[in-house]
C-alpha cells in the first residue's frame, strides 16, 4: 500500500506541476490580458506551491518509512523529492512574496508591474523563479522515471503478504 500512495502523490505533484506550468499558464497569457493572466497564474502557482510542500513532505516520510522497512529502491528516490521540495520552498515561499509585493506596489502606483518602475526587478525575480520551476520540473520527470515499475512494486509487496498470511 505505501508504494501505491507514493506513486499517487508523485503523479499528483508532477502532473499538476507540468500541467499548470507548461499548459495552463501559457494559455492564460494568450487568452487574457496580461494583468488578469498574471493574477490568475500567480494564484495557481500559489496553490501549486502548497500542493508541492504537502506532497513533498509526505513523499519524504513515505520514502523513509519504506527504506526503514528494507526497501532500498526508495533510498535513491528521496534525492529528487528533496530537490523538488527545496525548489518549491525557494520559488514559492521566498521569491513569490517579493514578486507579489512588487505587483501590489505597482498597482498602488496605478499601473501594472510590467509598466512600472519595478519592472526590471520583477523581471529578474520572475527569471530566477522560472529557473527554479524548470529544475523542479526536471527533477519531477526524473522522479517519475525512477519509480519502481509495477511488477517490481508488486514483487516487493508479495513477501509481506506471505509472512502476514
Amino acid at each position: 500500500m505505501p508504494h501505491r500512495v507514493f506513486r499517487l502523490l508523485t503523479v499528483i505533484w508532477v502532473g499538476s506541476l507540468l500541467t499548470i506550468g507548461y499548459a495552463v499558464a501559457p494559455v492564460l497569457f494568450t487568452s487574457l490580458d496580461r494583468m488578469t493572466a498574471g493574477a490568475v497564474a500567480a494564484q495557481l502557482f500559489r496553490i501549486e506551491g502548497v500542493v508541492g510542500v504537502i506532497c513533498g513532505v509526505l513523499l519524504l516520510v513515505l520514502a523513509n518509512m519504506l527504506v526503514r522497512r528494507g526497501n532500498e529502491t526508495y533510498r535513491r528516490l528521496r534525492w529528487p523529492v528533496m530537490g523538488m521540495l527545496i525548489c518549491v520552498l525557494v520559488g514559492y515561499f521566498a521569491l513569490q512574496p517579493f514578486m507579489n509585493a512588487l505587483r501590489i506596489a505597482a498597482a498602488e502606483a496605478g499601473t501594472d508591474v510590467g509598466h512600472s518602475a519595478f519592472a526590471a526587478r520583477f523581471g529578474m525575480l520572475h527569471g530566477v523563479s522560472t529557473v527554479f520551476y524548470l529544475i523542479e520540473s526536471l527533477l519531477g520527470i526524473v522522479l517519475v522515471w525512477k519509480l519502481p515499475v509495477a511488477s517490481n512494486a508488486g514483487a516487493m509487496e508479495q513477501p509481506a503478504r506471505r509472512v502476514a498470511g
